[in-house]
C-alpha cells in the first residue's frame, strides 16, 4: 500500500482525526488510502505549535520520549492535494487533504522510512 513517512507529532494528529492536511513542498495525485508511517524524527516545533494554537489536543499527545516513532502508526484517505485550505493545519506550497472520519490508528510495525510515497506493506504485530 502507498505510505507516506511523517514526523511525529504530525503523524499522531492524522491518524487520530484531529489534522486534515498533510504540508509538503510537492505535488502528487494520489488519493485514497494510505499508510501513515512516523519517521524516526520529532518535530520539536510542531509540538509548541499544537500546544499553542490546539491547546484542547495538546494534552493528549504522547510526550517527546513516548510517541512511537520509526514505523508504521495508521492509515488514512486522501481525498486531494490543494494549494490553499481553510485549516490552521495548513501551512505548506500544497497541503494532502484527509478525509479525518475515515482515519485510524494501526498497531505499531515498525518499518523504515523513505522520502516521499513508497510501497509497504502493513501486518498487525502479533499480541
Amino acid at each position: 500500500m502507498k505510505t507516506l513517512s511523517i514526523r511525529q507529532p504530525w503523524s499522531w494528529l492524522i491518524v487520530n482525526g484531529y489534522k486534515d492536511v498533510e504540508n509538503r513542498d510537492w505535488h502528487r495525485k494520489i488519493r485514497g488510502e494510505i499508510l501513515i508511517h512516523a519517521s524516526k524524527f520529532i518535530d520539536h516545533d510542531g509540538y509548541r505549535f499544537v500546544k499553542e494554537s490546539f491547546p484542547e489536543i495538546y494534552p493528549l499527545i504522547p510526550p517527546p520520549d513516548k510517541i512511537e516513532r520509526g514505523g508504521i502508526v495508521g492509515k488514512a484517505t486522501i481525498v486531494d492535494c490543494v494549494t490553499k485550505w481553510g485549516s490552521l493545519w495548513f501551512r505548506g506550497k500544497y497541503g494532502f487533504v484527509f478525509d479525518v472520519e475515515q482515519s485510524t490508528p494501526l498497531p505499531f510495525m515498525p518499518l523504515s522510512g523513505q522520502l516521499g510515497f513508497f510501497i509497504a506493506a502493513y501486518e498487525a504485530p502479533n499480541g
